[in-house]
């Protein structure tokens, strides 16, 4: 096989990109640097050279390899120790609130028995599609790219999976093609389970929110979802108290429900940062439910998932 010089058949532009070129027996191959590109400039850099390749007489078959080095991208999880304290809107929210902050950011739906995520961003009933035996995320209008098990069943329909099959799932989501997307937002299900040992094992996080209401319960469950990241070399990047206080939409009057001030006590007693609270809102469960997360509109209800997002871009940026 006979090499050829990019620089006789392409432009400048596209030459530069081309670190070899081979034509014989009427296929050319090609050895591309796809470095820094993104996924559309990469597929339409492919075909610019296919066109021209494929318009030579002496060539029949064309294949184009694209190099590159694969994106250094950071997994954060989101987990609590129980269910219902507002784990996957405080994770979308913070996934919105970073991408306003210049972060390439993607949101992998854990929760594989109770998948939220296509609801509070937006893009419920889209189905993502599959490219060389990997899935493609499915975009929101939030600019947060997306996978999860909501987008691949029909609504409403239970799963019932065994634990293996769980951490299968898990591994079809984080194992796609997410381009140059260089933080993924994992939404884990509450608890220490199948999905979050596989997730340890084979996607291990390079750090891990907890997110707890204030009482003692939740608190309690929160500890040991930390002790398992702790046991797994995971560092706990903070705590988040989430409905903490409700404004009485009437009188004004701010009451706690689930207490106050649990998760900010936890912290210190564990030496772990505390990242902020959440308050109680109605507005911030219409907003889940309707798709338009607070984070990305200019309510006032959008600060504190902000003041927390700048709090783990800063984390983010020490660690890297």
């Amino acid at each position: 096989m006979s090499s050829t010089d990019p620089k006789a058949l392409f432009p400048e532009a596209i030459a530069a990109r081309v670190s070899s070129l081979a034509i014989a027996k009427s296929r050319a191959i090609a050895i591309v640097d796809a470095a820094g590109l993104g996924e559309g400039e990469r597929e339409a850099l492919e075909a610019d050279i296919r066109e021209v390749l494929e318009k030579r007489d002496d060539v029949t078959e064309v294949r184009v390899a694209m190099m590159a080095e694969r994106t250094a991208r950071k997994l954060i999880a989101v987990g609590s120790g129980k269910g219902g304290v507002g784990k996957s809107t405080l994770t979308a929210n913070l996934a919105i609130a970073l991408a306003r902050r210049g972060r390439k950011v993607g949101l992998v739906d854990a929760d594989i028995y109770g998948p939220s995520q296509p609801v509070i961003l937006g893009n419920q009933g889209q189905k993502p599609v599959a490219r060389e035996e990997k899935l493609e995320p499915v975009p929101s209008r939030y600019g947060v790219p997306v996978l999860s098990m909501g987008h691949l069943v029909e609504p409403g329909r239970a799963i019932a999976w065994r634990g293996p099959m769980a951490g299968g799932a898990l591994t079809q989501l984080v194992d796609a093609h997410w381009g140059d997307t260089e933080l993924l937002l994992v939404d884990l299900p509450p608890g220490t389970g199948d999905v979050q040992l596989t997730m340890l094992q084979k996607f291990k996080p390079a750090g891990a929110v907890l997110v707890s209401t204030p009482q003692d319960l939740a608190l309690i469950d929160a500890a040991r979802a930390g002790q398992l990241f702790d046991q797994a070399g995971v560092p706990v990047i903070g705590l988040v108290e989430n409905m903490a206080g409700y404004a009485c939409p009437h009188c004004g009057e701010v009451s706690d429900p689930f207490g106050k001030g649990g998760v900010e006590e936890a912290a210190g007693r564990l030496e772990l940062p505390f990242l902020g609270r959440i308050p109680l809102d109605l507005a911030i469960r219409e907003g889940g439910d309707s798709g338009t997360p607070p984070a990305a509109t200019d309510d006032p209800l959008a600060q504190p998932f902000h003041d927390i997002a700048a709090k783990l871009d800063a984390w983010i940026g020490a660690k890297s």
